[in-house]
């Protein structure tokens, strides 16, 4: 009984987080209700003075134990590299994931976005009008964009989103500049991403943050309107996802006169818009073996502006990614000489490049792609909850059958999540935050899930789907969703490297400083982050129990109605994930980095919890309106299902041997006491019905794509379709229909007739459009 009694007192310690002090005390009173000898109070009193006097606690067992890690070769090696990547961008709402105990009340204060008036209007028109003007199968018939769309994404200072008004730019939010790409995504995929790319990583970022005066002044007006085309030339043969592999170089010498140069030599691969730039970003490899420069013979990775008419820079080829035709190349230069004041910032940003990259990155990740895959989600998901009304089968809408339904239903729940994230993340960009870990997540996750999303679209309109013609919106977006998945970090990097990898080092509440301060000696500040850390484990595992067992209700929570009991799961998610993380690292140490698969296990649930956290932010943002709690159901339940699956295989694979398991005995309990829960038929085919059936919800949840003429036609006939139902009832009764009955039935079923033909090509014509013809 006593035991059981001190096991309930320290898991109640433990997990209200009080101080060292009170657990001795704690203990003393219980050896006083047991009756303890006196000796038991001197021995308590004497760890209590080594413990709770932190000078003898830091000589008696912190110093050995720093000695030790030393001796051992313990201390994890982060080269210099490294340590600028980790230090790239900042710890937002990741740390409180990290923490096992979020602060719900400053998360969901977290500011969320909105679009100016000035950056609406630039939608509804400039935006709207790009797009009629563009016809994206025309676009993939001649290989490029119209001389016309070149013209007025220019005029109009397309490329010069992110450059501030005062330099030529449109200085839109970082909001308002993913709203935009959103849209033309929706329409154009070699739209959308012409215009991304000088808005992202790229000479016009990297001069705002890191020119010198003379280069902003010069350069950024220019890349605003279009007189300069950007691109950024990093990937290489051998340096794709490992960017600090560059192997380009830039030597440094002294030219006939006397001025100091850098000469060239570089081997590009995959760049964006670089067959057609002007202006070409580069990032290289300094080396000034004379030393002319007077600060060492290597210099480190540099980022330069190269012209493009400069004299051995190679434009000549393109690459042709899966067909779709955004201008991509391979980019060479040979003995190409630039000056210092190419650098960007001049000699002071001599080796400096490595920290622009990574911090310029760090950024982007979470605004390009995320943007391209939400405006593709949005349009697989209106495409998909159309087309299902009007295709008719067995004499039924294909929308009514629950196969399709099921689908349809995970489709909308998808988009609504992925919406929210993107939102939610932008909406820290926008009040100046850098996210890298969240940003590395939305990446990741924004464009596997595009990737699914258009699939499940696709399967809905079935061979329609896979027919390219003018009328299918669908197949050129599912051409991009995997050259999406290998840019800006391949996803399976980012999964097993940066999400959790360099996230449990930047976003844990002590394991960075504890590095730091091992690495300068500092054993006083080891001790007082050893012994903290030490509790922040203790305090975990505590509410892992705690939590466990009452399947997180004993979390107090601050949302109302539906998401209350989803921020408790997720509460008792986070205290899980932090908790075996701290395992983790002390089981394997440094070993961890090199076992990526537990490490991605990891990063799918901290993803999960991420998108989680940004959906119940949207549902308190937009209140409890019609059909967000199904969307929300769906969604999050789903999301927990996959934590659950992820614990589990961390559990079962953490350690080998009798050594794992007691994690492999932890993860069959888990089994019977999930997080996530079987996702009703109810609740996917109530989003199904009302996507197929409310303009209002499949608006929200659709918004901000680009209503076309072929996207006006599905609504048109949807809208047709539902309207002559009672109509096709009675034809299906053999009752007698009057006259205008059967003028609108005609109307409608020509109108469906024109949504679900396929297009099809006489033979000259098809062969000569492929190349293959006389």
């Amino acid at each position: 009984m006593e035991l059981l009694l001190l096991l309930v007192a320290a898991v109640a310690l433990a997990y209200f987080a009080v101080p060292l002090w009170a657990w001795f005390v704690a203990l003393a009173l219980f050896l006083l209700g047991c009756g303890a000898s006196f000796l038991w109070f001197v021995l308590l009193g004497l760890l209590a003075s080594v413990f709770l006097h932190k000078p003898t606690r830091a000589k008696l067992i912190t110093q050995n134990l720093f000695h030790f890690i030393e001796k051992k070769g313990l201390l994890p090696k982060i080269s210099d590299t490294e340590k600028t990547a980790l230090r790239a961008g900042d710890v937002w709402v990741e740390g409180e994931l990290f923490s096992g105990k979020p602060d719900f009340e400053k998360i969901f204060a977290n500011p969320y976005p909105k679009l100016s008036q000035e950056e609406q209007d630039f939608i509804d028109n400039e935006v709207n009008e790009v797009c009629a003007m563009t016809s994206d199968w025309e676009v993939f018939e001649s290989r490029d964009l119209p001389k016309e769309v070149w013209k007025y994404i220019k005029e109009k200072k397309f490329f010069g989103m992110i450059i501030p008004k005062e330099q030529g730019g449109l200085g839109f939010s970082a909001y308002g500049h993913s709203c935009v790409i959103e849209k033309l995504a929706s329409h154009s995929q070699v739209l959308a991403i012409t215009v991304m790319v000088p808005n992202s990583l790229g000479p016009a970022e990297l001069l705002l943050h890191y020119g010198t005066d003379t280069q902003k002044e010069y350069y950024l007006p220019r890349l605003a309107d279009g007189r300069e085309i950007p691109c950024f030339a990093l990937t290489e043969p051998e340096a794709g996802s490992d960017a600090g592999f560059i192997q380009s170089e830039g030597v440094v010498f002294k030219d006939e006169d006397g001025e100091v140069k850098i000469r060239l030599n570089f081997e590009k691969r995959y760049i964006t818009l670089s067959a057609i730039a002007t202006v070409i970003g580069l990032a290289f490899v300094l080396k000034d073996p004379e030393n002319i420069l007077g600060k060492g013979k290597e210099r480190g990775i540099t980022c330069a502006l190269v012209d493009a008419k400069s004299k051995g820079v190679d434009q000549t080829r393109r690459h042709d990614p899966l067909n779709v035709p955004f201008v991509n190349a391979p980019l060479v230069g040979k003995d190409v000489i630039i000056g210092i004041d190419d650098v960007i910032g001049a000699e002071p940003g001599l080796g400096k490049g490595w920290r622009m990259l990574m911090e310029s990155l760090a950024v982007g990740r979470g605004i390009s792609l995320p943007s391209t895959s939400t405006g593709g989600s949005k349009l697989a998901t209106y495409v998909a909850s159309t087309y299902a009304v009007v295709r008719y089968q067995f004499g039924l809408s294909i929308a009514k059958f629950e196969g399709i339904a099921e689908v349809l239903g995970r489709l909308g729940a998808s988009t609504y999540m992925l919406d929210a994230a993107k939102t939610f993340t932008l909406g820290a960009i926008n009040a100046g935050e850098k996210p890298a870990v969240a940003n590395a997540i939305m990446k990741y996750q924004s464009t596997e899930m595009f990737r699914k999303n258009v699939m499940d679209a696709m399967d809905i309109q079935g061979g329609a789907a896979i027919s390219r013609g003018p009328r299918n919106l669908l197949a050129h977006a599912y051409f991009g969703a995997p050259v999406a998945i290998t840019v800006e970090g391949a996803n399976i990097m980012t999964r097993t490297l940066i999400m959790f990898g360099q996230g449990m080092i930047r976003c844990h509440s002590y394991a960075y400083a504890q590095i730091e301060a091992l690495e300068a000696g500092d054993v006083k500040a080891f001790d007082g982050l050893l012994f903290s850390h030490i509790g922040h484990v203790i305090l975990n595992k505590a509410r892992v129990l705690v939590l466990s067992v009452t399947r997180g209700y004993a979390h107090v929570s601050i949302s109302k109605g539906k998401a209350r009991r989803y921020e408790q799961k997720l509460a008792w998610a986070s205290a899980m994930f932090a908790y075996l993380s701290d395992v983790s690292l002390g089981l394997m140490g440094v070993s961890l980095k090199r076992r990526e698969s537990v490490s991605g296990r990891f990063a799918d649930v901290l993803a999960q919890m991420y998108f989680i956290t940004a959906s119940l932010k949207r549902y308190e943002q937009e209140g409890s309106k019609e059909g967000d709690a199904a969307l929300l159901e769906v969604a999050v339940e789903e999301a927990f299902g996959k934590i659950d699956v992820a614990f589990r295989g961390i559990l079962k694979n953490l350690m080998p041997g009798a050594v794992g398991l007691p994690f492999r005995l932890l993860g069959y309990i888990s089994r019977l006491n999930p997080m996530g829960k079987t996702i009703k038929d109810s609740a996917l085919h109530s989003i199904a019905r009302i996507l197929s059936e409310d303009d209002m919800i499949r608006e929200r949840v659709c918004g901000n794509i680009y209503m076309g003429k072929r996207p006006m036609q599905l609504l048109e006939a949807t809208h047709k379709m539902q309207a002559v139902k009672s109509i096709l009832e009675k034809e299906k009764n053999d009752e007698r229909l009057i006259e205008g009955e059967k003028n609108e039935l005609k109307e409608a079923r020509a109108l469906q007739h024109e949504i679900i033909t396929v297009d099809a090509f006489r033979h000259d014509d098809y062969f000569k459009r492929t190349g293959l013809g006389a």
